[in-house]
């Protein structure tokens, strides 16, 4: 397992704004970029007064455009420090740390949070879990309070894991079969071995998958090796990160949170590629032929 980079060793990867754009422009157009205009190759330098590049015939490049920098008036440095902290936290960070931690206002930390937070759900993807043989764990859970009246205003999320794999969440319509089927025929491989407790909504879905069940209203938990612990403990993280980090989250933003833990979780056995991933997955710039 590779080791995640200490923030000194970040600090010196990236240590101006100048180094964190280049970055960005070779990521996105290669360390030999061909200008979409008078074709010549690796011609471009790096304009003065405004955060570009040029190319020898007059073009311009502009590497943050399409990426969670565009049009931001924060420096990159920042931006990059605090993608360092999104992917070096266990339970993640608020935007009052990252307000404390960089100087920026309470509102520009709360936007870079939720950019970065959509970027993870970005490069992280959707993929099918499981295969002929490999089991898949489902549950629901349910997170938040109640509203100012009293009312339940919970929502509701489903989740799946492929043991020993990635994870995969959402946030819901209800608890009921029709938001809670299309998913699981979506994402869960044929052949594959799933696995829930005895809830009626995940009773049946045709053909190509093994359904086993563990009945919790009779205190069954683990029978043999079918039991949904691995997602439920998923579940708890969620939770505790969120009372402990967050304390409430809005069920408009609750994706792009859950989108965060999805990524730290997927990549947990390889806990420096968490930055590596996201300083190197900036959408690939079309360049007009």
């Amino acid at each position: 397992m590779s080791k995640s980079l200490t923030l000194k060793q970040f600090q010196a990867q990236h240590p101006t704004d100048d180094a964190c754009l280049e970055h960005i422009f070779r990521v996105r157009f290669g360390n030999e970029p061909v200008c979409p205009k008078c074709g010549q190759v690796n011609t471009f330098h790096r304009l003065k007064k405004m955060p570009a590049f040029t190319c020898n015939c007059g073009h311009h490049i502009h590497p943050m455009a399409g990426t969670p920098f565009q049009s931001t008036r924060t420096p990159l440095t920042t931006w990059f420090h605090v993608m360092f902290l999104f992917t070096s936290s266990r339970n993640g960070v608020s935007a009052k740390e990252v307000q404390r931690q960089t100087g920026v206002t309470y509102k520009t930390a709360w936007r870079m949070c939720h950019e970065i937070r959509k970027y993870m759900g970005w490069v992280d993807g959707d993929c099918g879990l499981g295969g002929p043989g490999h089991a898949v764990e489902a549950d629901k859970a349910f997170i938040g309070g109640k509203d100012k009246r009293g009312q339940d205003d919970k929502a509701v999320v489903l989740g799946m894991v492929e043991r020993g794999g990635e994870v995969m969440t959402w946030v819901i319509g209800s608890r009921s079969k029709p938001h809670v089927s299309p998913f699981i025929g979506q994402f869960i491989k044929p052949g594959s071995r799933f696995m829930t407790d005895e809830a009626p909504v995940f009773k049946y879905f045709g053909p190509g998958l093994t359904h086993e069940t563990v009945n919790h209203s009779k205190g069954e938990y683990v029978r043999g090796d079918v039991h949904t612990n691995t997602i439920e403990g998923f579940w708890s993280n969620v939770k505790r990160s969120i009372s402990g980090t967050y304390v409430w989250v809005s069920k408009k933003h609750l994706q792009t949170y859950l989108c965060e833990f999805e990524y730290r979780y997927n990549l947990r056995k390889h806990p420096r590629l968490m930055l590596d991933a996201l300083l190197q997955a900036f959408p690939k710039a079309l360049v007009p032929r």
